[in-house]
């Protein structure tokens, strides 16, 4: 109809979803291994096309009990691990990515499906308001 408005409306949870990030502490040794950072990145687009971003950082401050890591996203709570173990719990990290993907938010309330990692989180913190 001539003269009408178009208004391209987005999708807020999709917004949300496309913006995650697994940050890796690339201090601690097992993540900083190319190897591993390669092959789970490559595991992530094979999942996840375009909706998760691996990124390095440099100490996460959590020395004590490396290897360490978070997930975080606009709009989502963000969880900080530590004892993570590359090399064992790819698997568990790849589920625990796809929880976080899947609950509202970033809000995971069952972390069973999790594996090994629901005992390496360390914290929680809720989305900005």
């Amino acid at each position: 109809m001539a003269g009408q408005l178009e208004v391209e409306v987005s999708d807020p949870m999709t917004e949300i979803r496309t913006q995650v990030q697994l940050v890796l502490c690339t201090t601690c040794k097992s993540a900083a291994d190319r190897s591993f950072r390669d092959g789970l990145q490559a595991a992530l687009d094979l999942r996840w096309p375009g909706q998760v971003q691996l990124c390095d950082q440099a100490c996460l401050n959590g020395c004590a009990n490396p290897t360490t890591m978070a997930l975080q996203g606009a709009g989502r709570a963000t969880y900080f691990f530590a004892g993570v173990q590359p090399e064992t719990d790819r698997s568990d990290i790849l589920e625990t990515v796809g929880v976080y993907l899947d609950a509202p938010q970033g809000w995971i309330e069952d972390a069973r499906p999790c594996g090994r990692l629901r005992f390496c989180l360390k914290g929680r913190i809720a989305a900005l308001c």
